[in-house]
């Protein structure tokens, strides 16, 4: 198991806002990894490193709708 913080039921809330056409496969594969295919879909995901860096890759197709504690 990782090392670090435990489970501190911090989530995130993603909408997609941008189509991943046209653009390269990596981008779209990093979509489909934060649950997001289409348009206007949101996720709630689980508030990580590793799932900050997935936004951060695709910031200009994404934007975080609501941060909680």
């Amino acid at each position: 198991m990782a090392k670090g913080k435990g489970n501190s039921g911090r989530t995130i809330t993603v909408e997609q806002i941008a189509s991943a056409q046209r653009r390269p496969s990596w981008q779209a594969a990093t979509l489909v990894g934060l649950g997001l295919n289409k348009l206007h879909r949101r996720r709630t995901l689980e508030d990580t490193p590793a799932v900050r860096g997935m936004i951060e890759k695709v910031s200009h197709l994404v934007r975080i709708v609501d941060e909680k504690a």
